[in-house]
């Protein structure tokens, strides 16, 4: 399950796509809105993408960690439009027979999304706006 939505993220089903009777673990991300960024008050945030590539990119995060991993599913789900503070932005859940595998995967995708893939934040405070440059900084 690789998609760019821009609707709330299903957390449930997410997790359910790479679970498996061979899995040992299932290690999830949950980016969420937070309240505060850069010393201010954050009301909530923005993410605009192009899908088509971001879901390219992403499917190349998924495959270079089945790659370098024994993993028995992944899946990211990035959300995009307007989000509101504790909603998921992204998610993402690794499964693996063992538990140092699922998180190692887990960690790379995250790193490498918010570098390389074409989704760009803004955040929106009382007093401004503003896009944050390789938002995952």
């Amino acid at each position: 399950m690789i998609r760019i939505v821009e609707t709330r993220i299903d957390r449930q089903e997410i997790v359910k796509s790479v679970s498996s009777p061979e899995s040992g673990a299932i290690v999830t991300f949950d980016g969420t809105v937070r309240n505060h960024a850069r010393g201010k008050p954050v009301t909530h945030l923005h993410y605009e993408a192009f899908p088509e590539m971001a879901t390219k990119e992403l499917e190349k995060i998924r495959a270079e960690a089945m790659r370098r991993w024994p993993l028995n599913g992944m899946a990211i789900v990035h959300r995009i439009g307007r989000m509101e503070i504790d909603e998921s932005s992204v998610f993402i859940a690794v499964s693996a027979a063992h538990r140092q595998d699922a998180f190692e995967a887990c960690r790379f995708a995250i790193d490498t999304l918010k570098t390389t893939v074409p989704i760009w934040k803004k955040e929106h405070y009382q007093d401004g706006e503003v896009w944050i440059e390789g938002y995952g900084k």
